[in-house]
């Protein structure tokens, strides 16, 4: 049969399953069973048909991956809907035709693939296998593809696309989930993260290819094929040279007696920090020694997310105490995002990624103010945010006179805007997500946490030498630029018919198509939906922001200064919440204003999730 034959056909040698009494799943169990050539994840599915799991067998076969706000992320395991060798072989298969049919010179150019150091024993599924058959299915096509012989970060591959001219490239990685998911993250030949409409026409270009080509399992073809190069020396050389266009103190750093603590969270950040830090001049950061190392099952916390605080940060900030470290930075495990402590008084706090924000704005502003030549035109500096993030940087902005832009949530939102601006002519300094994701420069179209890291360490530096705290900076910006006091939290629902429940409620609150006017006590002056891609604000009722259907997200602002937004996780089963008061500097009793929040923020759960209704799980339960 052909490549991409109908999803029906098959092998006359392949032994007939039993039958389910279900058509469709008939014919997706057999399908199953014809194509994956991994026998563990093979098992799975077996052993569901031979047990009667009807159930958890349609949940696993009768539907496909979608690209999400990073790229296809799901839990690893038998199924169409999991992370597996198969799937991961589909998609490669999927992204090969629409390349090919995008680029006449893909042949030419090549793709990326690299891996961070994720994997399931129970599934023989690891992200170095599911790279090297990512590999294959492109190597055995032809396409020279540039696979790192090692673990990188994830910023490495964008980085790498943009250096190499390739026409695309994928990283194997689900970041900070729990330790059972793996995804698969498709930057495009800007080193951005796909966006629509290229993710829509890839997965029909999936499903037009599910049965897998003859050569996609040969993942040795990584060893033989002289179509494969390894570009890590390369990339990472240049990378470490980049970073030093956002370094400005050297000379300081070299002279400096702070000592920073560094836990790359078990993942692929340690070496490429150290480097980073002799880059700038530094000494390297003291490692913690229980995590410094890959471990797939993240074995000393409770989750390997560094945005969830000082719980999971216990043996970076006790090694901290000890070697009289006053900073620490957490990477997440693929060393894309950046968690940061300050020890304050015998205690510490941690930074929250909003707060971060404010920094690396006033820094990367006051750098280019500082470095500029005397014809740079400030109307031609951008900073950038997602739209559920703070906006302090906007409040510097009207100040300082730079531009701001928001996008939608989602970096690949972020990446793509930059790439434009920049092609035509603009410099931006910084942008950021809420969810502590950082891109400082424009070396790398993503968020990345080892060049956030190394910027954070000659920042405070630079501050000790003015005799300030990051945390003292931080007030003295917001006294400047006004309070922004903001708060992120989730609750936890695995129904998704309950969660458009919730949602359309909001829709059609006290009558079909309306929204609410107030919650609580509390009035609402404008609402954004831009899943439907209304926006009460503009004069035409349309949201300037790019309609998203495919996940939910509604922003109330409030006349008393709060912007709150409730959506979907576009990776994990979570309602997320986001809020925040924006004051006038004028408005300078914290106190107060985080009462108010604190006052908005119940009514607004109470009021719109409704959790015990719904049967939600707040975060910290």
């Amino acid at each position: 049969m052909g490549e991409c034959g109908a999803p029906g056909d098959v092998n006359s040698n392949v032994l007939i399953a039993p039958s389910t009494g279900d058509a469709q799943l008939d014919k997706a169990v057999w399908q199953w069973l014809s194509w994956d050539k991994n026998q563990k994840t093979k098992e799975q599915i077996e052993s569901l048909l031979q047990n009667g799991k009807h159930q958890e067998l349609r949940a696993r076969l009768c539907c496909r991956l979608s690209f999400g706000t990073a790229g296809l992320r799901s839990a690893m395991g038998a199924g169409f809907c999991y992370i597996n060798d198969l799937t991961v072989i589909q998609s490669t298969q999927g992204i090969y035709k629409y390349l090919e049919r995008s680029f006449s010179d893909f042949k030419q150019r090549g793709f990326v693939v690299g891996y961070d150091t994720r994997g399931q024993v129970t599934s023989n599924c690891s992200s170095k296998k599911l790279a090297k058959l990512t590999a294959a299915v492109l190597l055995a096509k032809d396409v020279p593809v540039y696979f790192f012989s090692t673990y990188v970060p994830t910023p490495f591959v964008p980085y790498a696309v943009q250096q190499l001219r390739a026409v695309a490239g994928v990283m194997i990685t689900a970041s900070h989930n729990r330790k059972e998911d793996n995804g698969y993250k498709v930057y495009w030949e800007n080193g951005a993260q796909i966006t629509s409409p290229h993710d829509k026409e890839i997965i029909k270009c999936i499903e037009e290819c599910v049965e897998p080509w003859n050569g996609s399992w040969n993942e040795n073809l990584v060893d033989t094929s002289p179509l494969r190069q390894d570009p890590l020396e390369k990339i990472c050389d240049c990378y470490m040279e980049d970073l030093k266009k956002i370094c400005f103190y050297r000379e300081l750093n070299m002279q400096s007696n702070l000592k920073f603590v560094h836990t790359s969270f078990h993942g692929v950040g340690h070496d490429y920090v150290q480097l980073a830090f002799k880059a700038f001049g530094f000494q390297p950061p003291i490692p913690v020694p229980e995590q410094k190392d890959p471990d797939p099952d993240f074995s000393t916390v409770k989750c390997p997310n560094p945005e969830e605080g000082e719980s999971v940060l216990e043996l970076s900030l006790r090694l901290a105490e000890k070697e009289n470290a006053r900073v620490v930075v957490a990477t997440d495990p693929d060393a894309d995002r950046l968690a940061v402590a300050e020890q304050q008084n015998g205690c510490w706090k941690v930074f929250t990624g909003n707060e971060l924000a404010a920094l690396f704005g006033w820094w990367m502003f006051s750098c280019w103010k500082e470095n500029c030549s005397q014809d740079a035109d400030v109307k031609k500096v951008y900073m950038l945010a997602t739209t559920v993030s703070s906006k302090i940087l906007r409040a510097i902005a009207l100040k300082e006179g730079f531009h701001f832009e928001e996008t939608l949530p989602g970096f690949k939102w972020i990446g793509s805007r930059v790439k434009d601006l920049l092609d035509n002519g603009n410099e931006v300094l910084f942008a950021f997500e809420e969810s502590i994701g950082f891109m400082c420069g424009t070396s790398v179209l993503d968020k990345d946490g080892v060049s956030a890291a190394v910027v954070i360490a000659e920042m405070a530096t630079y501050l000790e030498g003015q005799n300030l705290t990051l945390a003292q900076k931080l007030t003295e910006i917001y006294e400047t630029y006004g309070y922004h006091i903001s708060k992120t939290s989730y609750f936890l629902c695995y129904d998704p018919a309950t969660i458009k429940r919730i949602f359309e409620r909001l829709r059609n609150f006290a009558a079909p198509h309306s929204y609410p006017r107030c919650c609580g006590v509390y009035s609402i002056s404008h609402v954004r939906d831009v899943t439907t891609g209304y926006d009460s604000s503009q004069p035409n009722k349309t949201s300037v922001l790019p309609v998203s259907k495919s996940s939910q997200m509604i922003t109330f602002t409030f006349q008393n200064g709060c912007v709150a937004t409730l959506r979907t996780s576009g990776t994990e089963p979570k309602i997320k919440y986001y809020a925040e008061m924006c004051a006038l500097p004028e408005q300078s009793d914290r106190n107060v204003l985080e009462e108010e929040l604190e006052k908005l923020i119940e009514a607004l759960i109470e009021n719109f999730l409704e959790p015990a209704k719904n049967g939600l799980t707040w975060r910290s339960a």
